[in-house]
């Protein structure tokens, strides 16, 4: 069973906007948090942003601030990236990863991350 399943990516104009899902299943069962990830070619991989799954305490990356906003599903275990005013820059491979570390310890911008999915496209046009 794959632990983590992302969809909703895709090729969208600057200015458009995206809904990304994240689905876990029940191995991720015993996380505290989830967040967001991108790579865009010939970068590391950053942080987007993170949400906790009990109480929904979220973390952004700078950059996306105000355009992005995660929230998540508890019961069908379902996290989603809704990203609005999309720049060229926003280009990436998005992933979904889910981590044991709480948010009092790492803001969720970093620490350990243990699932991840096989990541979504995002191409953004100028």
């Amino acid at each position: 069973q794959v632990p983590l399943v992302e969809s909703g990516g895709g090729l969208v104009q600057a200015g458009g906007s995206l809904r990304l899902s994240c689905a876990a299943s029940g191995r991720t069962e015993s996380s505290y948090a989830v967040g967001w990830f991108r790579q865009a070619p010939g970068k590391e991989r950053e942080f987007v942003a993170g949400i906790t799954w009990s109480v929904g305490i979220t973390s952004y990356a700078d950059s996306v601030k105000g355009r992005f906003t995660i929230s998540r599903d508890g019961p069908k275990m379902t996290a989603y990236l809704q990203m609005n005013s999309l720049k060229p820059e926003d280009t990436a491979i998005y992933y979904c990863a889910t981590t044991k570390e709480t948010y009092a310890r790492t803001r969720l911008t970093s620490g350990v991350y243990d699932y991840w999915g096989q990541g979504t496209q995002v191409t953004v046009s100028s």
